[in-house]
């Protein structure tokens, strides 16, 4: 290999020219470049943010431990998806406030790597098992003798380990192929954190690997787990159209309009951030973008599932009493 020119960063902002044949020992984060003078606002803003999807998932994580109420299938996998949101934010967010205390928008190129492998393990997660709730609604709904054979305590544990089986082998061949590519001495990412478009964009190597890998496994993660939940959905209607009462159709209806929000939220956010063009876009865009993904699901989902869900509310209001007596 040839050697070529590495600029990195140092602590005083400065860069240093190493002739090396390694890869760049830091990348630069440009997504708050245009907004260089307000690093307290922006350190509060986001950690007022993370704090709050924290706890927020961390709630309904806890009540659905502590309420026997919600020792079902539906809360057991809303459980596994409030996990997911606190990961993917812990991902994402510790790195962007301490770069913020240090004025500084930095990152190692192992801790770029392990970035990208740990948050695309866990957003790959999600479509999974958003299908996987859907299922579970529609054999509550349509298979109602046949529930507690199809959604024991067993099939539970196994479908949502297949969630995280499928997200992080999907990482693992993501994260795999980011390893190899070459960046020439550029080490300014157009982003706000490390993940496999911005680092495409900045390569110099051949990254056409690279894209028809993320376009083939964006139909097994994302569009796979997206049209099984459109067929769940359908055999739901028919079968709730089939409902005489009012009262029943209506309940039937509620218990899946959380699911069907969270899903339009989380899978839409996923597609902008994953499937946009390379091209055409602004880094302000870019940047929206990737905050709405890492912010706008994790934050929501709590939201959507206590306001809506007349169980999660009960079991939160006999929480409250019992720690406030």
């Amino acid at each position: 290999m040839s050697s070529v020119t590495i600029f990195y960063a140092t602590e005083g902002g400065s860069y240093e020219a190493v002739e090396n044949d390694t890869q760049v020992r830091e990348f630069i984060f440009l997504g708050f470049s245009s907004l260089p003078n307000r690093p307290i606002f922006l350190f509060v803003a986001f950690l007022a943010v993370y704090l709050a999807i924290v706890m927020g998932n961390l709630m309904i994580v806890i009540l659905v431990l502590v309420d026997s109420c919600l020792h079902s299938p539906m809360y057991f996998f809303l459980c596994h998806l409030s996990c997911l949101d606190i990961c993917i934010s812990t991902v994402v967010f510790p790195k962007i406030l301490v770069n913020f205390v240090l004025r500084q928008n930095t990152i190692s190129y192992k801790q770029c790597m392990a970035q990208t492998f740990f948050l695309i393990g866990f957003a790959g997660c999600e479509p999974a098992l958003m299908a996987v709730m859907a299922y579970d609604r529609y054999a509550a709904i349509c298979r109602p003798l046949h529930y507690s054979l199809l959604m024991s305590k067993r099939v539970c544990i196994q479908l949502a380990s297949a969630t995280y089986v499928l997200g992080f082998l999907d990482s693992a061949v993501h994260a795999a192929l980011a390893s190899q590519l070459s960046f020439c001495g550029v080490n300014q990412i157009p982003h706000i954190f490390c993940d496999v478009p911005p680092l495409l964009k900045i390569a110099c190597s051949d990254t056409h690997v690279n894209e028809l890998t993320n376009h083939i496994t964006s139909l097994f993660v994302g569009l796979g787990p997206f049209l099984f939940i459109i067929l769940s959905y359908v055999c739901i209607l028919a079968s709730v159209l089939r409902i005489r009462s009012k009262g029943g159709r209506r309940k039937a209806f509620s218990t899946c309009a959380s699911h069907v929000i969270v899903v339009v939220v989380c899978l839409g956010n996923g597609f902008l951030n994953y499937n946009r063009p390379s091209a055409g876009y602004s880094l302000e865009i870019d940047t929206l973008v990737s905050a709405m993904f890492c912010i706008v699901a994790p934050m929501l989902n709590p939201l959507i599932y206590s306001l809506r869900n007349k169980e999660v509310k009960g079991a939160l209001r006999k929480v409250l009493k019992k720690w406030t007596n």
